[in-house]
């Protein structure tokens, strides 16, 4: 058993088999999850894991090159907004409905039990060279 960084079996298999330029998306437990992606449900419950959780989590064991999240996360959760300008400074928004769109060509999606509106990303994984 791995002692140290993902432990969830699922997660960490799905992170090893991503490349340059695959998508990410980690969303909020009321976001509409595309046909298509590998999708690793992590919520357990109404808040746990938080979404900030499952973000520094992923950030630790993957390089990312771009972030695209929802124009409407700035007006209706702040602390997610926050969240994500700290990591990600060049931060692209789109509208909601774009980033479910584009959401359809993640090549994984992790739902974390986060119950704020508008607690997605979608990231784009770089190389570590």
């Amino acid at each position: 058993m791995k002692k140290a960084g993902i432990l969830n079996r699922h997660l960490s298999a799905a992170l090893a088999e991503l490349g340059h330029g695959d998508g990410v998306l980690v969303c909020d437990a009321g976001m509409p999850i595309p046909d298509g992606p590998r999708v690793v449900d992590l919520a357990f419950r109404a808040g746990v894991p938080s979404f900030a959780e499952v973000v520094d989590g992923l950030l630790a064991e993957l390089v990312v090159e771009g972030a695209t999240a929802a124009t409407e996360v700035r007006e209706a959760n702040a602390e997610a907004a926050a969240l994500l300008r700290g990591y990600f400074p060049a931060l692209d928004l789109v509208p909601h409905a774009r980033l479910k769109e584009l959401s359809a060509g993640a090549r994984l999606v992790v739902r974390t039990g986060e119950a704020r509106p508008y607690a997605n990303v979608l990231l784009r994984c770089g190389v570590f060279f």
